[in-house]
């Protein structure tokens, strides 16, 4: 299973969307869905080697709620070029989320 790379300050994240295909894990200590679903994530991204994983804790990093307008969590952004393609928040299904990710994931590798 892949890991996620803890991000801890807003240069972090510059960093992770520098990258052609860039995903922002967003959680909160405490948030049970948040815990669950995050090793389904892992597993997923396994089939997209091409993509940058980055992992924050929005209690850690306050700042991230308003860059990105984060009013629940979990939330799960997919960046092409740093620039937001998808966005899936707090009941994410799996499948449907892989479909989607795969589409754009295959439209940009081609």
């Amino acid at each position: 299973m892949r890991e996620f790379k803890e991000l801890h300050h807003n240069g972090d994240i510059d960093q992770l969307l520098e990258h052609q295909l860039s995903f922002l894990y967003i959680s909160r200590k405490g948030c049970s869905v948040c815990h669950s679903l995050l090793p389904q994530v892992q597993y997923l991204m396994d089939q997209y080697p091409q993509i940058e994983l980055g992992h924050i804790d929005v209690h850690d990093v306050p700042e991230v709620a308003g860059r990105f307008s984060i009013f629940t969590v979990p939330v799960l952004i997919l960046f092409v070029d740093g620039k937001e393609y998808l966005r899936e928040a707090r009941i994410v299904q799996v499948n449907q989320f892989d479909e989607k990710v795969r589409k754009i994931y295959e439209g940009v590798l081609g």
